[in-house]
C-alpha cells in the first residue's frame, strides 16, 4: 500500500519572502519612529516645569519641591514610553504574513531610535511651550522646560515591545504563528506521511461496485487477531 503525503503549502523562493520581510521591518521602523515623535509632543504638553526664584541677574535658586519634577518629567516619559512600545507591538503583530525574527527586529530597532526620537522631539517642543525667559527680574519666578536626564528612560519602550511580542507569541497556536512560513526566513511545510486510519472499509467505489472491485482486498471491521481477539472458532 502506497504511503500518501500531506501537501507541501509553498511560501515562495527565500529570497522572495526575506525581501518582502525587510521591507515590512523597514516600514515598521518609520511608522515606529513616527509614532515616537508624536508622543514626544505630548510629553511636552504633560510634563511639569521646575519653577525657580530668580536671586540675582542670570541665577535662580530652585524652590521647595519642585526638583521633584525632574522625576516626574522621566516617571511621564517612562509611561508614554511604555505604552507606545505595547500599542507599536500589538499592531506590527496584526501584520500576519510576515510574523517573524525580521519583522521583530524591526520593531526593536525602532521602538530604540524612536525613544531617542521622543526625548529629542519632546525637548524642543518643550523649549516652545515653555521658552526660558531672557533677563528675568529679580525676585521674579521663572519656569524651566522639562529634561530628560540619562539613558535609563529610554529602555522602557523597546523592552515592552518585545515582551508584548514574547507574550503575544506564547499565546499562538500556531507553529508558524500563522504567517504561514515554516521556517524562520521563509520555506515550505515539511512533508508528513498521513498514517491510514485504525478501521478499514470493506467498501469499494469502483464502477462495477462490490468489495475489492478495483482490485483492493477487503478488509473486516472490527478487532483483528492481532489486536486482542480470541482464537477464531
Amino acid at each position: 500500500m502506497a504511503t500518501a503525503f500531506a501537501t507541501a503549502e509553498r511560501s515562495g523562493p527565500r529570497s522572495t519572502v526575506l525581501v518582502r520581510e525587510a521591507r515590512a521591518a523597514a516600514m515598521v521602523l518609520a511608522a515606529v519612529v513616527a509614532a515616537s515623535a508624536l508622543a514626544g509632543i505630548a510629553w511636552a504638553y504633560l510634563a511639569p516645569t521646575e519653577r525657580l526664584y530668580v536671586v540675582e541677574p542670570d541665577r535662580g535658586s530652585v524652590l521647595t519641591g519642585e526638583s521633584a519634577h525632574q522625576f516626574d518629567a522621566l516617571a511621564i516619559f517612562i509611561l508614554i514610553g511604555m505604552v507606545t512600545g505595547v500599542l507599536s507591538a500589538a499592531a506590527a503583530w496584526r501584520w500576519r504574513t510576515v510574523r517573524g525574527p525580521v519583522l521583530l527586529a524591526g520593531l526593536l530597532l525602532g521602538s530604540l531610535a524612536g525613544a531617542v526620537v521622543m526625548r529629542g522631539v519632546g525637548e524642543a517642543m518643550a523649549e516652545i511651550v515653555h521658552p526660558r525667559p531672557r533677563d528675568p527680574a529679580v525676585h521674579t519666578i521663572v519656569e524651566i522646560a522639562p529634561t530628560i536626564q540619562g539613558w535609563s528612560g529610554l529602555i522602557a519602550q523597546p523592552l515592552l515591545a518585545a515582551l508584548a511580542i514574547l507574550v503575544m507569541t506564547a499565546l499562538s497556536v500556531a507553529d508558524d504563528l500563522g504567517s504561514g512560513q515554516y521556517l524562520p526566513f521563509g520555506g515550505a511545510k515539511p512533508r508528513t506521511p498521513l498514517a491510514p486510519g485504525p478501521y478499514g472499509s470493506a467498501i469499494s467505489y469502483g464502477p462495477y461496485g462490490g468489495p475489492g472491485a478495483n482490485g483492493g482486498s477487503v478488509q473486516a471491521f472490527g478487532p483483528g487477531p492481532y489486536e486482542g481477539a480470541g482464537p477464531a472458532r
